[in-house]
């Protein structure tokens, strides 16, 4: 094989289709409640057995590289679609695979004949609008804890977390923090935590006194909110007389770091009865994320933060610079704030300059950012903890919570849709419509291709369960518009009644995804092969002078 090669058509189709099929084929198993698994071997150096899989984009992930160097290219198109689908709206990539699978290879064979592809792929992305479009018109809101758990259930194939999923999120909403952990227990546990907290504990474990209480909890206390590194007691002096002199009785001090003169400065001056003084870590390990932690808590508590980049300090401190909260809480390795008493008006105007932030931000670690922020500002905190007979099982299930909480979100926020594949055959009857309409050969075979690569997620998801997915589909048609298939009961159902739903915003990402992914591959003509770069020899030792 040689390091470099062009390769021109018709070997740069049979190539991409190649890879496109290995790897679709790889995840198209996993589409659908009964799921087939896939196992993937040599993961962990540490042990043999190899892990077992249901999710599309954690096996396209594992998919590293091809050795046929044509088909590779081909599959990590697939690749990179699954990987961003599922980090962007935790699900769908199955259903993305064989879409993307179906419309590649009719376009190909219709190409093969002498069809145009650059037409085909504009009348690809004119029908792909007019799915979007479809899809919108069949969102409806979702509505109450016994909705939310019947989604969770589509999403995961597990009624017992799906049961817990429906019930936190009816009461934390779109926007509240969850925390997934794997749990102790085999089954699924929840916890809600008043108020909102950080991953930032006590700069000092001296100052955790009594043991016998999980964390260090004080009553209509004072904050003081900074991001310096306090080495001196009399840094402190100025923010401690006015705390006492207006008889504050517990200061919580935010900080960088504080030296040990100072943790044992606050604790030889410790009075219960009169005032008590606990130090934190700023939250955040980078200047922008404290720069943002301070702000929020800023905005939650009204106080003033004092910036070390700004070259702040404690000298000038007023009463007014403090943050109120009505009650604060310290642990080794968290803090927390309940009942903030900050302007209700500016902290409402804060959350929806983040909300419109996140509207705008494409990147999924901006948009995680944003989503924990707003979702500590908001209040209240759950906690579930996934647990199952092993490891392997637990850590599955905990993979299978985040990935559906994700959804879960989208949900709340755009609606939901018919599930099991029959939003996308509701399509249908527009892109026949069109199809009758149309004169012009591209874009008569553009809407043959969209008609057969919608009917494909529904095919597929009855054929994994074990059905013939030409008699299905002809039961279904008979039913009429509304109804699919329950593979679980193997009946004709109405999905709605039935409970089977899938997220819109999910469905619609799919579509967009699938069908410009590959339009835009359909029009790839050259493929320019690159081998791995020659390594540099290792420099020789120097050889030691004799002296």
């Amino acid at each position: 094989m040689p390091r470099r090669s062009v390769v021109f058509q018709p070997a740069t189709h049979r190539g991409l289709q190649r890879g496109v099929n290995e790897l679709a084929n790889a995840v198209r198993p996993t589409l659908g409640p009964r799921p087939r698994l896939v196992a993937i071997g040599n993961i962990d150096y540490h042990s043999a057995t190899p892990k077992l899989f249901d999710d599309g984009g954690t096996i396209a992930r594992h998919i590293i590289q091809l050795r046929d160097r044509n088909a590779d290219v081909g599959a990590m198109l697939v690749r990179d679609l699954l990987w961003r689908l599922q980090q962007q709206v935790g699900d769908g990539t199955a259903t993305a695979a064989v879409i993307m699978q179906r419309v590649y290879n009719e376009g190909v064979r219709y190409l093969t004949a002498g069809g145009n592809a650059m037409q085909l792929r504009s009348y690809l992305e004119q029908g792909m609008h007019l799915i979007l479009d479809q899809l919108s018109d069949l969102s409806m809101p979702v509505g109450g804890e016994e909705q939310l758990a019947h989604i969770a259930e589509s999403l995961s194939y597990d009624p017992e977390l799906a049961k817990y999923m429906g019930e936190v999120f009816d009461i934390i909403g779109e926007w509240g923090r969850l925390e997934v952990r794997e749990g102790q227990t085999r089954e699924v546990q929840r916890e809600y935590v008043e108020g909102m907290y950080w991953e930032r504990g006590l700069l000092s474990r001296e100052m955790y006194t009594d043991h016998s209480k999980p964390r260090i909890e004080f009553e209509d206390a004072a904050i003081l909110l900074s991001d310096l590194e306090i080495e001196d007691p009399g840094q402190l002096f100025p923010a401690l007389e006015v705390a006492i002199r207006s008889e504050i009785p517990a200061l919580l001090i935010v900080a960088q770091k504080i030296s040990p003169r100072v943790t044992h400065f606050l604790l030889a001056n410790k009075d219960p009865e009169r005032f008590q003084a606990i130090a934190v870590r700023t939250p955040g390990s980078i200047t922008e994320q404290r720069a943002e932690a301070l702000q929020d808590l800023a905005v939650l508590t009204q106080g003033r933060p004092f910036v070390q980049a700004a070259g702040d300090t404690f000298d000038r401190i007023k009463l007014s610079d403090l943050g109120r909260a009505r009650r604060v809480w310290a642990s080794f390795k968290q803090f927390g704030i309940v009942g903030g008493k900050g302007d209700p008006r500016a902290l409402r105007q804060h959350i929806s300059s983040l909300r419109s932030a996140y509207q705008h931000t494409d990147t999924v670690q901006d948009r995680e950012a944003l989503q924990k922020r707003i979702g500590k500002l908001m209040g209240g905190t759950a906690t579930l903890r996934v647990g199952g007979a092993t490891e392997m099982e637990v850590q599955a299930r905990v993979e299978r919570a985040k990935r559906t909480a994700t959804t879960l979100r989208l949900a709340i926020r755009e609606g939901i849709l018919p599930g099991g594949g029959t939003a996308l055959l509701a399509c249908l009857p527009a892109l026949r419509e069109k199809l009758a309409r149309s004169t012009d050969a591209d874009e008569r075979a553009a809407y043959r291709i969209l008609i057969r690569a919608m009917e494909e997620p529904f095919r597929t998801i009855v054929s994994n369960a074990g059905n013939d997915d030409s008699d299905v589909m002809a039961d279904v048609r008979l039913a009429g518009p509304g109804h699919g298939f329950d593979v679980v009961s193997g009946e004709v159902v109405d999905v709605a009644q039935a409970g089977i739903f899938d997220a819109t915003a999910v469905q619609k990402a799919v579509v967009f995804g699938a069908l410009s992914s590959a339009a835009l591959a359909l029009t790839v003509d050259v493929l320019v092969l690159h081998g791995e770069p020659e390594q540099a020899p290792l420099p020789k030792p120097a050889k030691r002078k004799q002296l």
